[in-house]
């Protein structure tokens, strides 16, 4: 494993990567969110600055001497010691997030499953209860508003887990296409704590603290659990490329949960972990950042997640028709992976080039040195006809070429444990 001496710096968002158009020039640095999801701008918070709400993690951070940023109307660790020391921690051991900003809304009722049906691009209705899937929440013209986690709880009941910064939309939103259904959208997200444990050793961390088989729970699944005599939803879900869980429980619980966690796991390496390194690492595992690979400027084809959309579904949802005809039509810009050999690594929104005329075809979405493999990486959006593996292209780094080669996403794939 090759890593690299300097701190990765946090990516940069993009407004936006419309086929055809080139986003602004980066801007303030930013931070990201979870899932799969949305940058901000941030800055560190200082007494003339004070950030928003805190998670019911804060005292703890502040006790581990967190750095603070502002996002999304939130005041969230960004880093404990160092970035790239917590990345290698997740690569090599676990690491402990904070991810209590999240959106935690309820979708429950005799017909929850047909409005989420309705509201999503995916087939709800056809999660088993204990299942997640990953979805997006569509714009009637395609574009994305939000990529989401629903969680089937009950036969009656799912959970949607939402970006912080697009919580309240996504609230509305479901709100009003329920409208008509035997469906209620409740907001759970001020009851709800988030804890994420990512990483090698997670699981055997966890087990000293549950009798839960985590054997038995595959990706993407979830089980109700006690884990250090709390009452948790546990879910083997993510955002890292590594194995992991995350734990939600009441906000009242998420003290006595993070420390029986970090007590727990650090005999095995396990170390509190910030936004900044999950940047880094959802990069290196090829996973689509709301706010960077999605907007309401992109759809879904155009960011390889024309899976998740399920024009067969027996009824309408919102946006299909206009999935439907770029399904038929295709796209003319599409997501690929980058990788360079020099030192300068890509940023968002920088020019990808055409080396042999220099002509633009594409912008950087995310980029940076990966810690892991030790060289630059990003994502980008180039048109299709120069999107094969392979392809030798260039960026225009602050006014200079760097080659880079479109790669096959992700960039890293986790070593999978032996039984």
């Amino acid at each position: 494993m090759v890593r690299v001496s300097a701190s990765p710096p946090i990516v940069a968002a993009v407004a936006g990567a419309r086929a055809g158009t080139v986003p602004a020039p980066p801007g303030p640095a930013r931070v990201t969110d979870r899932h799969h999801r949305q940058e901000q701008p941030m800055s560190p918070s200082t007494p003339e600055q004070p950030a928003g709400r805190r998670t019911p993690l804060h005292a703890e951070h502040e006790v581990l001497g967190a750095r603070f940023v502002d996002f999304a109307g939130w005041r969230m660790p960004v880093r404990y010691d160092s970035e790239l020391a917590e990345h290698h921690a997740v690569r090599d051991a676990a690491g402990l997030f904070d991810l209590s900003h999240m959106g935690e809304i309820r979708v429950r009722g005799a017909e929850a499953g047909p409005a989420l049906d309705h509201a999503v691009v995916g087939h709800a209705s056809k999660i088993a209860v204990g299942r997640a899937r990953y979805s997006l929440l569509c714009r009637p013209d395609g574009g994305v508003l939000d990529d989401l986690i629903v969680y089937r709880t009950a036969e009656s009941e799912f959970l949607v887990v939402a970006n912080a910064a697009n919580a309240d939309l996504v609230l509305a939103e479901l709100r009003e296409r329920a409208a008509g259904f035997a469906a209620e959208v409740v907001d759970d997200s001020a009851d709800t704590a988030l804890i994420a444990l990512q990483g090698p050793v997670a699981a055997r961390v966890l087990a000293e603290l549950t009798d839960a088989d985590l054997d038995g729970l595959r990706y993407y699944a979830s089980v109700p659990a006690r884990v250090a005599g709390r009452e948790v939803l546990l879910a083997r879900t993510g955002y890292t490329g590594e194995d992991g869980f995350e734990l939600f429980c009441p906000a009242g619980d998420a003290v006595p949960l993070w420390r029986a966690l970090l007590d727990a796991g650090r005999p095995h390496g396990v170390r509190p972990a910030g936004l900044g390194c999950r940047d880094s690492l959802r990069l290196e595992a090829g996973m689509a950042l709301y706010g960077n690979e999605l907007t309401v400027a992109t759809n879904p084809y155009q960011a390889n997640l024309g899976r998740v959309v399920k024009l067969d579904k027996p009824a309408d949802f919102v946006g299909r028709a206009a999935l439907a005809e770029i399904a038929e039509r295709g796209v003319d810009t599409v997501l690929v992976g980058l990788t360079g050999t020099g030192r300068r690594a890509p940023r968002h929104g920088y020019p990808v080039l055409d080396p042999a005329t220099g002509t633009e075809i594409g912008t950087v979405t995310s980029g940076a040195p990966s810690p892991t493999l030790g060289h630059p990486i990003a994502m980008a959006y180039v048109r299709r006809q120069y999107a094969a593996p392979g392809t030798k292209l260039a960026v225009d780094v602050r006014g200079r070429q760097e080659a880079v080669e479109v790669t096959e996403l992700p960039f890293y794939r986790r070593q999978r444990q032996s039984p």
